[in-house]
């Protein structure tokens, strides 16, 4: 089976790792006019190198200069397998401790030291060179190889080199192509026909030409048109390779290193970040809004530095938040590196815990839970942490740094440890009984206010329970425990009833009295203010809708039903009787003036009784009769011509 690492080169400046490269691969990775005058490596530089047993590598070349640590980082970010070199005639340098901490902080975990230029010294120094160079690794975090002896110039130990190589590669982890694809941007430019490319080293997922990709920060869509991986045309980008993606539709001004090529919709930018951070032993320590450099794969951004508890002393490690002056992606696990402002050296690195923290937790979670090891324990601590807003499944990928795949198996875990999924999202149960308690207090309330309503708006309700994505899930538990009814679009109370009052009983009767008499002319809760109160009218009026003794017709006047049923077949049978009825020919019939029938006309063509064509109502058409005012069924009747 074939398997594809990424190496790193670290050292000071001239201690020749470009020279190695060339040696192993046969590339000049040095590609600007000012790097091959000044003979030292400015940008960085890369080469395949096809090793044994079905393994090829991506070899990354970086600066060793100290005025080129960025660049240095920018590479380092995402090796598999580092190859720290270090020269025979010069031996361990400030560049070479730097370098290897920042390997150490962007948790490369394999790598190979190399002792060049032996061919410069005597063996008794290369010797000593070679010891010294081993025991300062051995306090190292990186599980370090025993220092190889090679030479540029000769070809001494290169094949062994590769060999070695070759060891280390098999025990590298394996990327997944099956995540999240993510590409960060180290360079780009424009190639005439192909439009705007972007090259990197995708750290996870794939990619296939034709695919709608996004660039991080700044949301720019566009689409691959073409992949090349070391130069050679190909279909599909895995990870772990040196890749150039042109993408049609996206504005080459918008994207720099720095930038992320993403396809899937859960990345999002982060303006802070919680990280878990560890201070070197000789940096000076770090409080509140401490300004420092931050970088995450190819981005460099200035932060502000906010500790959990306290300041951050040297050799310590720590929670904080970091509050970025322009934004980054981020996802669980990442590891960045810091360095200080001014002047700029490396100090520390960090964990991404948190690559989106809220910006004001309702309740305290610990960080280092949302650090923990366990994707179940991370997921179950941002869920105590989200609130009543909850976590969303689609969101777990990025912020628990796991498979898409993983997210059902870490949800269910979850939800066996008392968070309860509505849906796609994952709350406390404490929200949902909270829920319960807001929608019962808030049904309880409405009744008395609005007793004669046979139930409270579900939109009403989910705003008075202060959540509208919850709010059904938990009706519906109501419901089922038949604690609460749903009827249509409303809720009530299970033991409820729209029922009058003895007072309401007295007004009622009155109102029912003026609707008969009123007849064919209907009355408006305005028109019964002499009754009593407009408002309580209106509310008495559209009970007896309900109960269905009263029928609303346009906005507010409102008829006794036996007496619009009386009016509509007065209507109708008119209409059959003319074979096409107007208005006027309907005033003449029913004696009510233009006010009042052509609202009735309008309500009957609405309900389907009658339907005009032009200023007249023709007998040819379907008409929906009701047998009785009380009757529920309709029957279809035919005019006859």
């Amino acid at each position: 089976m074939s398997r594809h690492v990424v190496i790193g080169t670290a050292g000071h400046v001239d201690h020749g790792k470009t020279a190695l490269v060339r040696a192993l691969t046969g590339v000049e990775t040095d590609r600007w006019e000012e790097e091959k005058r000044r003979g030292i490596t400015i940008d960085l530089g890369f080469a395949p190198l096809e090793l044994t047993d079905g393994i090829t590598a991506s070899i990354v070349d970086v600066p060793g200069h100290e005025d080129f640590v960025r660049n240095m980082v920018a590479g380092a970010a995402g090796v598999d397998v580092a190859l720290l070199v270090v020269a025979a005639d010069e031996g361990v340098m400030p560049q070479t401790v730097e370098h290897l901490a920042i390997l150490e902080f962007l948790g490369v975990r394999t790598g190979l030291p190399v002792v060049t230029k032996a061919d410069l010294v005597e063996r008794d120094w290369l010797d000593l060179v070679v010891s010294d160079l081993g025991d300062r690794l051995t306090s190292s975090r990186i599980a370090w190889e025993a220092p190889l002896i090679a030479s540029a110039v000769t070809g001494e130990g290169i094949d062994m080199l590769t060999a070695s190589l070759a060891a280390a590669a098999h025990r590298a982890a394996d990327r997944s192509s099956d995540d999240l694809f993510r590409l960060p941007v180290d360079r780009v430019f424009s190639v005439a026909g192909a439009g705007t490319v972007v090259t990197g080293t995708a750290w996870s997922g794939s990619v296939n030409v034709g695919d709608e990709v996004r660039t991080l920060p700044g949301e720019q869509r566009g689409r691959v048109r073409s992949i090349e991986v070391h130069g050679q045309q190909r279909d599909r980008a895995e990870p772990g390779r040196r890749t150039a993606l042109a993408i049609a539709g996206v504005d080459r001004a918008a994207i720099a290193r720095g930038s992320v090529v993403v396809t899937d919709a859960s990345w999002q930018e982060s303006r802070a970040v919680d990280v878990l951070l560890t201070l070197l032993p000789h940096a000076r320590a770090l409080t509140q809004r401490s300004r420092v450099r931050f970088h995450l794969g190819t981005a460099e951004v200035m932060a502000r530095l906010t500790p959990v508890a306290g300041e951050i002393g040297p050799g310590a490690t720590a929670p904080a938040r970091l509050r970025l002056e322009n934004p980054v992606v981020a996802r669980w696990g990442d590891r960045g590196v810091i360095r200080s402002y001014s002047p700029v050296t490396t100090i520390g690195g960090c964990m991404i815990a948190d690559p989106w923290p809220r910006s004001r937790p309702r309740r305290p979670v610990r960080l280092e839970d949302r650090a923990s090891a366990q994707d179940a324990a991370r997921a179950g601590a941002l869920v105590r942490l989200a609130g009543r807003d909850g976590v969303s499944l689609s969101d777990l990928p990025v912020r628990l740094g796991i498979r898409p795949r993983a997210v059902e198996e870490t949800a269910t875990e979850v939800v066996l440890g008392g968070a309860v999924r509505i849906g796609e999202t994952l709350v406390e149960p404490e929200v949902v009984e909270s829920l319960r308690r807001a929608i019962l207090q808030a049904l309880t309330g409405y009744h008395q206010e609005h007793p004669l309503e046979p139930g409270m708006p579900r939109g009403l309700l989910r705003v008075a329970a202060g959540s509208t994505g919850f709010a059904d899930h938990v009706l519906e538990g109501l419901a089922s425990e038949r604690q609460i009814l749903l009827e249509g679009s409303t809720a009530r109370l299970s033991d409820f009833r729209a029922a009058l009052s003895r007072h309401e009983t007295a007004l009622g009767e009155r109102i029912r009295d003026e609707l008969v008499a009123a007849g064919w002319e209907g009355r408006t809760p305005a028109e019964l203010a002499e009754l009593g109160d407009p408002e309580r009218a209106h509310d008495l009026l559209e009970f007896f809708v309900r109960q269905g003794t009263a029928v609303r017709v346009g906005r507010d006047r409102y008829y006794d039903r036996c007496a619009l049923d009386r009016l509509r077949d007065t209507v109708v049978a008119e209409v059959r009787r003319l074979g096409r009825a107007t208005p006027a020919q309907l005033r003449e019939k029913t004696g009510l003036t233009r006010k009042y029938l052509i609202p009735v006309l309008e309500w009957l063509d609405a309900c389907g009784f009658t339907v005009r064509e032009g200023d007249a109502r023709p007998s040819h058409s379907y008409a929906l009769i009701p047998a009785r005012s009380t009757d529920l069924r309709n029957i279809l009747v035919r005019s006859l011509p």
